[in-house]
């Protein structure tokens, strides 16, 4: 199989990748398991493919899949701004990666979890 299952029904786990996408795009910077953060890589990178899209068809099908959560970020003068991340993917974060061809995530190793052992990392935008 192409993908991993993470012990999950398919329901649960495009769930988890929403969710786990969504905050990747809001804070920018997420600590999980390393079998999660493989596969939130693929779908958080097609994510912002299609922010760099910027069309309507592409801002359409990204807000399908990202969860509609508010978001604070500082605008050019400092000052604090409401937005969704959907909104935050195609103005700050797609624009940052327009000269990128891919990779546009860093998986850095942190070590096991306390507890069960699972292998942890930090998953953030580059």
């Amino acid at each position: 199989m192409a993908y991993r299952k993470l012990g999950r029904t398919s329901s649960q786990r495009k769930a988890l990748l929403r969710d786990l996408t969504t905050d990747l795009i809001v804070s920018e910077r997420i600590e999980t398991t390393e079998a999660r953060a493989k596969e939130l890589r693929s779908v958080a990178e097609k994510m912002i493919t299609l922010g760099k899209r910027g069309d309507l068809h592409a801002r359409r099908q990204a807000a399908a899949y990202i969860r509609r959560e508010l978001t604070t970020t500082k605008d050019e003068e400092g000052n604090e701004k409401s937005v969704f991340a959907l909104q935050k993917l195609f103005d700050d974060v797609a624009p940052r990666y327009a000269e990128r061809q891919g990779g546009y995530t860093r998986i850095m190793k942190v070590g096991p979890r306390r507890g069960d052992g699972a292998p942890m990392v930090i998953i953030e935008l580059v």
